[in-house]
């Protein structure tokens, strides 16, 4: 009869512990990054954005750090603070969305007048230039202090039309082809998650602002990211969880209003420099 209890307790003290193993080992999912990995086109991006639909999909243990408006020099910048730094050591799977803003802030009026008015890009692919170098960095940190996680970058998308459309398409492409050469550069260094192919041109993609995704396309990039991990042995390609459905957050649009009047008056300026060429330098 002892023996038979000693066994029995040694049983159920096993399934006391089993719970406890499978906590201990649930994989450790950091978001690092922008706007877009923060969740600015949501009302509720703490609970909707897609890295949170990642992590309950997947079911990992979760922390995002991103921060609307960083580049990737901020990203360097935030990566030296203790929290990230410790979040860093701790993680297998980072997921990193950068780079929109290298281009976007401080530079855009110069972007549509040279690619609009001139067709040169050369100041797009010097931002581009810088983004590869930072990305290098970025990589270095997080060897630094975590030899072993998976780093997942995303490419960026193209959220708007015509005119400026057409400088953002120029800025993206550029930027996603030197996230695309880091990775033939740096075998097995990042993941791709190619959020560009899954958002559209779709009014439903993208909140009102018309730059953020929309709670559509939050999910959209959940699926690109869900993707990814399934294909290299990191996750299972399942079905979305959603636990609290995404509210877009409301706004008037007006940044894209403005955007898309420089550009139909910078397009107004190439049509007469065309014309007069020669005497509007």
């Amino acid at each position: 009869m002892k023996k038979l209890l000693s066994v029995l307790l040694a049983v159920c003290m096993l399934a006391c512990a089993l719970p406890f193993a499978a906590s201990a080992a649930q994989p450790r999912y950091l978001v690092l990054g922008d706007s877009i990995a923060f969740g600015s086109g949501l009302a509720n991006p703490r609970e909707a954005v897609y890295g949170r639909i990642v992590a309950d999909t997947e079911g990992y243990e979760y922390e995002n750090y991103a921060v609307p408006g960083h580049t990737t020099q901020n990203l360097l910048g935030r990566m030296e603070t203790p929290a990230v730094r410790d979040a860093i050591e701790k993680a297998d799977i980072i997921n990193i969305s950068i780079g929109g803003n290298n281009f976007l802030l401080g530079n855009l009026n110069g972007l549509l007048y040279d690619g609009i008015v001139k067709q040169d890009y050369t100041r797009i692919e010097q931002i581009a230039d810088g983004f590869y170098a930072d990305l290098g960095e970025i990589l270095a940190k997080i060897r630094a202090l975590n030899p072993d996680a998976a780093v997942l970058v995303q490419t960026i998308y193209n959220p708007q039309t015509g005119y400026v459309g057409e400088v953002y398409l120029a800025g993206a492409e550029r930027m996603n082809a030197r996230i695309r050469q880091f990775a033939a550069d740096h075998p097995g260094e990042i993941l791709i998650v190619d959020a560009a192919a899954y958002l559209t041109d779709s009014a439903a993609d993208f909140a009102a602002d018309r730059i953020h995704p929309s709670a559509a396309g939050n999910e959209k990039i959940a699926a690109a990211v869900v993707k990814t991990l399934a294909e290299n042995g990191l996750g299972q390609d399942a079905a979305l969880v959603i636990n609290t459905p995404g509210v877009d957050a409301r706004g008037t649009g007006m940044f894209t209003v403005f955007v898309n009047l420089y550009g139909r008056l910078f397009h107004m300026l190439a049509v007469i420099r065309n014309a007069f060429r020669g005497l509007i330098k």
